[in-house]
């Protein structure tokens, strides 16, 4: 990161002829607990080492200058709803300032400079690392923190939803937002409860397999999966599945239909295995970890239905490797898989991934190792 900040403040004196102040947040992986968010259940994420570092600095001007190192581009907008700029990655920055000032906070118009390694289309949430990068520097620069970090996520979510065309849940900027080094957060999506959870594999190293493949959906998977569980739980005579049992589910199996059932057994089984994982994690217990992340990969793959082929084939290598835990990671169909490598491992599994895959697919897949870190953050 280091590097990053000496880039980005070359830049911005270049640029603008003076310093300003650097400010950092971080992409996100979640361990387990994927689909569980729209059924009220938890998700177990963490932030990570790569993400987004900004330098801001007030211009006392009528319009903000924002430049964007990774695309080489530079735009100038004002603070009101009508000035929204054309260019896409502009408005997440637009729209955390526009947030801001819709819940009473102040903003005034700034320059500023931004890049990131957060590998793009992963999966790792770096527009969610923009969004909370940006909402914690706009805080601490003209709000003097009062801001709350539940409000920083808040505001990044409702940028993805009014500026960028993107319904997302929270956990994205909820992990970018209150991401700790050596932890992952449980997050409850019903009461917005949560708890940290020591996470420090001395022994393993946490790997991403990103195969490169998205595969086009037609009619909306994701829906369709979300009304299976809405179903079931108006059976239950239930608001969410987050209470139902499998003796509940078991009880309704007659007058479901098979694919609603299977659906609505994952949910059950996934908000177990978190719990589960959480007790693990408080006895330092990675085995039984990453037996749950392979109980996920087959749920998601078998029952939920949203992997597809290549990324069963990442999961398979892993584990006739003798890797610890995996699964696809995210909402499916492509992208990556999240894999809990013990250290004496680590690079012939990255070898033989990439041989095996590329040999089957015709690609090599990329492989990131990443470490639980820090979310938003002023960089001194």
């Amino acid at each position: 990161m280091e590097e990053m900040k000496e880039k980005i403040s070359k830049a911005f004196k270049n640029r603008f002829g003076v310093d300003g102040t650097v400010y950092a947040s971080a992409g996100r992986i979640n361990l387990i607990g994927e689909h569980t968010d729209y059924n009220g259940g938890f998700v177990f994420p963490g932030a990570i080492d790569k993400g987004i570092m900004a330098e801001l600095r007030p211009n006392g001007l009528e319009k903000c200058r924002v430049y964007s190192m990774d695309l080489d581009e530079y735009t100038e907008f004002g603070l009101k709803e009508e000035d929204a700029p054309k260019e896409s990655w502009a408005r997440y920055v637009f729209g955390v300032a526009r947030e801001i000032q819709k819940r009473g906070g102040k903003v005034e118009c700034f320059d500023a400079v931004f890049a990131g390694n957060v590998p793009l289309g992963a999966g790792l949430s770096s527009s969610a690392a923009l969004e909370s990068c940006f909402a914690f520097a706009l805080n601490d620069m003209f709000n003097d923190n009062s801001i709350s970090k539940f409000d920083l996520a808040r505001i990044g979510q409702s940028t993805e939803h009014n500026y960028c065309g993107v319904n997302c849940g929270i956990m994205d900027q909820f992990a970018s937002v209150f991401g700790r080094e050596g932890n992952l957060m449980r997050l409850d999506c019903r009461s917005m409860e949560y708890e940290y959870f020591p996470f420090n594999p001395k022994e393993y190293q946490l790997v991403l397999v990103d195969s490169r493949v998205k595969h086009e959906l037609k009619d909306s998977p994701y829906n369709k999966r979300r009304e299976s569980c809405e179903r079931v739980a108006k059976q239950l005579g239930l608001e969410t599945l987050r209470d139902a049992t499998m003796d509940d589910l078991n009880g309704v199996k007659s007058d479901i239909t098979a694919e609603d059932y299977f659906r609505a057994k994952f949910v059950i089984e996934e908000k177990d295995r978190v719990l589960a994982v959480c007790d693990a994690l408080q006895k330092g217990d990675y085995e039984t970890v990453g037996q749950k992340m392979y109980e996920t990969h087959a749920g998601l793959s078998k029952d939920y239905e949203v992997s597809c082929e290549e990324l069963d084939f990442l999961n398979d290598v892993a584990k006739e490797m003798g890797v610890t835990g995996s699964r696809i990671m995210g909402g499916g169909f492509g992208g990556c898989t999240i894999n809990l490598v013990p250290n004496a491992l680590h690079d012939n599994f990255i070898k033989e991934a990439k041989k095996r895959f590329n040999e089957a697919y015709g690609h090599e897949p990329k492989v990131y190792d990443v470490v639980i870190s820090d979310g938003a953050r002023k960089v001194e």
